[in-house]
């Protein structure tokens, strides 16, 4: 009797495939309160990397990290219409604390546009005190009614970018850099993801938004997961906020702001975007564990022969670590980290040394090849770098192969089931986008013909990316 597969295979069940991996590879499980998760050690550890890939980029850009409190008081969100609008259905209100009802209600953060523009007034007076780059590392909340986990969580991780210009085209400027030098960068050149990146239309803004950028990327179901936003506020919550500077004139301004931000969404695109039937494939740029020496038996110095190795790895600059549990089958053992996705296993036996070499396994394409010895750490470095342009042109191929260029709403609507649509937004409109919906399908963003990103939502001859979406 063929043996059961670990996971749901992904042409059977997708959305339970995602969640077998979510589970299976120990990532993240449900917490107590319905929509909030807890990150397992493994999960987190992957986050950090994230994390620590997207702030460097984030400081290299010239902001700054600070911390802004979780409770906002209730008035701060009222002061910009639209933007309470927006997140109304989905905030979580305090209205009472210390065994008393409070005074006035507080709002656990959904985003700090509000609490943010507020210092910024006190902090802002003159032109010299501009640009201010802000960023923060903090989670949020978001009332979901259908949670998932790293997709879909009422409480989740982020970052969130919030700076003050002194004109548009600064703002304007500054928040095109931050999708295409940190956000773009970082999902190619880490994630190994291809991205779009495109304008969002009037109805798919930010909440107070003038403007907002996108990266979608596609998963491996032909659906869109948009990995980032960047958003220009114009001086919607300058005027709010009343933060104003005196400008080189002497003559008082509204101050132009942005904010942008990525989150542990990541993580789920990731699983969705490079996964397989046998668990995650990480990108090994990205993994926390790029290399895993597993003993095959404990015979004839096999261990010390390990250890050895993995302090060789660590000294070439491999994350590498040890598996020698003799108390675990190998076949278990072997498959668990074909679960959580490490790029490289070098796998270690009796026959192996007494023929002077180690078996190297790619994870991404499962080849498994004899190397000497002594060749292990060029051997395993050589795989990490093929392992990472590799995942990179699968997913590119796999994209482009599930993108159809059409030129109407309904060959759109026939695209959309299994991929992406591009037709031109002349096709479209705001009569098409509305029809669209009706059947799940949105209009992810708009583009220029040649990909780039546009100024403007009326320039002539924009081109949208349609698709069903998480």
């Amino acid at each position: 009797m063929p043996k059961a597969p670990v996971l749901t295979p992904q042409a059977d069940d997708f959305p339970r495939w995602y969640q077998d991996v979510v589970a299976k590879a120990e990532l993240a499980d449900n917490g107590p309160v319905r929509g909030t998760m807890v990150i397992r050690p493994y999960g987190y550890a992957i986050w950090e990397r994230m994390q620590a890939e997207v702030d460097a980029r984030i400081k290299a850009a010239g902001a700054q990290n600070a911390y802004f409190p979780l409770f906002i008081p209730e008035s701060y969100l009222t002061r910009e219409a639209e933007h309470v609008e927006g997140f109304s259905p989905e905030l979580a209100v305090v209205t009472h604390a210390g065994g008393k009802q409070l005074d006035e209600p507080v709002v656990v953060r959904p985003t700090s546009e509000t609490v943010i523009g507020e210092y910024m007034a006190k902090w802002i007076q003159s032109y010299r005190d501009l640009p201010l780059l802000l960023n923060q590392w903090a989670n949020v909340v978001r009332w979901e009614l259908r949670p998932r986990l790293f997709l879909r969580s009422s409480e989740f991780l982020w970052q969130e970018g919030h700076t003050a210009h002194v004109d548009h085209d600064d703002a304007a400027a500054y928040a095109e850099r931050i999708h295409l030098d940190v956000y773009r960068s970082f999902m190619v050149d880490v994630l190994a993801m291809p991205i779009w990146v495109g304008r969002k239309t009037a109805k798919e803004r930010f909440p107070g938004a003038v403007n907002t950028i996108t990266c979608e990327a596609m998963m491996r179901d032909g659906k869109a997961l948009q990995m980032g936003t960047s958003h220009e506020l114009g001086q919607n919550f300058a005027r709010a906020f009343d933060i104003t500077f005196l400008d080189d004139h002497g003559v008082q301004q509204h101050v132009w702001t942005t904010s942008w931000g990525v989150s542990t969404r990541m993580v789920g695109g990731l699983i969705m975007a490079h996964g397989d039937d046998a668990g995650l494939r990480l990108p090994p740029v990205l993994a926390p564990v790029q290399a895993v020496v597993l003993v095959i038996r404990d015979e004839a110095g096999v261990t010390d022969a390990a250890d050895k190795l993995v302090a060789e790895l660590r000294g070439a600059g491999v994350r590498a670590d040890l598996d020698g549990r003799a108390d675990i089958s190998f076949g278990r053992r072997a498959t668990d980290w074909e679960l959580k996705g490490v790029p490289v296993r070098v796998e270690v036996g009796p026959r192996d040394l007494a023929n002077g070499e180690v078996t190297l396994v790619r994870r991404d394409t499962g080849t498994k090849v004899q190397v000497p010895l002594t060749g292990t750490a060029a051997a395993v470095g050589a795989a990490l770098e093929a392992a990472q342009a590799d995942l990179y042109a699968g997913a590119l191929a796999r994209r482009d192969a599930a993108t159809a260029e059409v030129a109407t709403l309904a060959e759109a609507h026939e695209a959309a089931l299994t991929g992406f649509a591009k037709l031109p937004w002349a096709a479209v409109g705001e009569s098409g986008e509305a029809e669209l919906a009706k059947s799940g399908i949105t209009v992810r963003c708009l583009q220029r013909a040649d990909g780039t990103l546009p100024r403007a939502d009326d320039e002539a001859d924009l081109v949208a990316l349609v698709a069903r979406s998480y």
